[in-house]
């Protein structure tokens, strides 16, 4: 009985009806009412549900590497991404729009509270298109990323699976931090870049002041850019053919051994670790058996679909396309992010992966009640599973007890990974004062590296001779009305600054 409270609870979690006796089974979800997809031209159900139907409606093998777009919207923060993200949503017919309901994929509650995104998220549309003069049907892989420097990492794992991405620049405030340092991330990786400036509707919103800051800092073609407001509308019907035709299709061979790039996972409590992958070549359907290049060992593919935009069975991704796997991972450390995935029994050469995340502040995680360290640990473990850009160690406190030492990427994704621990696991924790690293060296030369100031050995035969500490080399984009006053900006006691001072002359 008390299982079958348990699947009672969650299925009510979900808003769907379920007669336990009768086993049928009706949505209630606003978005889950069935609707004549304009391109599939069939009834479509787009929520939780499909974990329990495959969808015969969708075929993948419609959409040749050459039908198919993956592309990132990036920005700063509040520059309208995930407001842009839903209205393509809308466009294609992927969701329906609600009044009230804003940020589709933005799903997690601390999300929702903070008005922010925190994980990428993707999610799959079909659209039809008049594409060198003929109409065509692509299917489009949409992934809305993170704007602030804090899941900076989220940013760059997305792009992995992309060829393309929108950078979005706010029409009133301009190219800020986040646009430059997400525009490189794009330019590294040789994506096409398509700018969009957003919020055209806003009274104080100057595009052609933006399309001079897009061309003198990014040297990109202002007759290039797409005037947009996704709060109204405006110019969206603009958006999807320019990334049909400017953005390429993905590479791949079609025939070649399958190999796949974990790109994400989540722990779900009954299906065990759901990976999001990119085909890179080859196919993949369900039943079949693959391995893990990182850890050798060996899955069968119980569920493949795509996230349209909740998980929709399809079994079967082909090349260039993005999705799910659900394999039996039962341990979130069998889910490496940046790992390659491929056939049982076959030889493939690994794809690259991801950078190694660089943290940037440490901080102690103990259990409010020390006799919850297991849960935390638990907790902890699921949690990284959905988070790569965390890392963990065990360590005692003689005052907190056992706990562990997590190394962020900044205190705003500290605070969240707090955050997330309460609301998703329910576990209650105590963090001690974030630090830096510091890098000791003493007098016989040796360093030893330290993140917690209490495992700093105390030996008074070794002397030290010195230390230091994160230092930043920092670009700083100012008009040049500004540059004489910089040096009395960054005057400051209590650091030092080592300043170079360059003038470019403005476009």
């Amino acid at each position: 009985m008390y299982s079958l409270h348990r699947a009672s609870k969650t299925l009510q979690s979900h808003r769907i009806q379920f007669d336990l006796l009768s086993c049928n089974y009706k949505s209630r979800r606003l978005d889950s009412t069935p609707y004549l997809h304009p391109i599939l031209g069939c009834t479509q159900f787009a929520f939780f549900a499909s974990h329990f139907k495959e969808d015969p409606s969708i075929d993948l093998s419609q959409f040749p590497s050459d039908k198919i777009r993956n592309f990132s919207i990036i920005a700063h923060v509040d520059h309208g991404k995930s407001t842009l993200a839903d209205r393509l949503l809308e466009l294609t017919g992927t969701i329906r729009k609600v009044h009230g309901q804003s940020q589709y994929l933005d799903k997690l509650q601390v999300e929702k509270e903070r008005g922010i995104t925190v994980k990428a998220q993707t999610a799959t549309m079909f659209h039809r298109h008049n594409y060198l003069g003929a109409e065509s049907n692509f299917l489009l892989n949409l992934i809305d990323t993170p704007g602030h420097v804090d899941f900076n990492y989220e940013v760059s794992r997305s792009l992995a699976a992309c060829q393309g991405v929108l950078l979005v620049v706010d029409a009133a405030q301009g190219v800020q931090a986040q646009t430059v340092a997400n525009f490189y991330l794009a330019f590294e990786a040789n994506l096409t870049i398509i700018p969009v400036i957003n919020k055209i509707d806003q009274p104080t919103a100057d595009p052609n002041r933006v399309k001079e800051q897009l061309k003198s800092i990014f040297d990109l073609d202002p007759n290039e850019a797409l005037l947009t407001s996704a709060k109204t509308g405006l110019g969206l019907e603009h958006v999807l053919p320019a990334v049909i035709e400017r953005i390429p299709h993905p590479p791949g061979d079609y025939s070649a051994p399958l190999r796949m790039l974990l790109l994400d996972s989540y722990y779900d409590e009954y299906r065990g670790v759901i990976c999001h992958v990119a085909i890179v070549d080859g196919t993949l359907r369900k039943g079949e058996k693959i391995s893990s290049v990182a850890t050798g060992q060996s899955y069968e593919v119980f569920d493949v679909g795509i996230m349209h935009p909740e998980l929709t069975q399809t079994g079967v991704l082909l090349t260039g396309q993005v999705g799910y796997v659900v394999s039996g991972m039962r341990s979130t450390k069998e889910a490496r992010i940046g790992d390659t995935l491929h056939h049982t029994r076959t030889t493939i050469q690994p794809l690259p992966g991801f950078k190694p995340v660089k943290h940037m502040v440490f901080s102690g995680v103990y259990p409010a009640d020390g006799s919850d360290f297991e849960a935390l640990s638990n907790a902890i473990e699921r949690l990284t599973c959905n988070d790569a850009s965390v890392s963990v160690t065990k360590e005692s406190s003689t005052a907190l007890g056992l706990g562990f030492r997590c190394g962020f990427l900044g205190l705003l994704h500290m605070d969240v990974f707090h955050q997330r621990l309460e609301q998703e696991h329910g576990v209650h924790v105590i963090s001690t004062v974030p630090t830096v690293p510091y890098i000791f060296e003493y007098a016989d030369e040796t360093k030893v590296h330290i993140q917690n100031p209490a495992m700093l050995p105390s030996n008074p035969k070794q002397r030290i001779s010195a230390c230091w500490e994160p230092t930043v080399i920092a670009t700083i984009i100012l008009p040049n009305m500004w540059a004489p006053l910089l040096p009395f900006v960054l005057k400051d006691e209590a650091n030092s600054w080592s300043t170079r001072l360059s003038t470019v002359k403005e476009r």
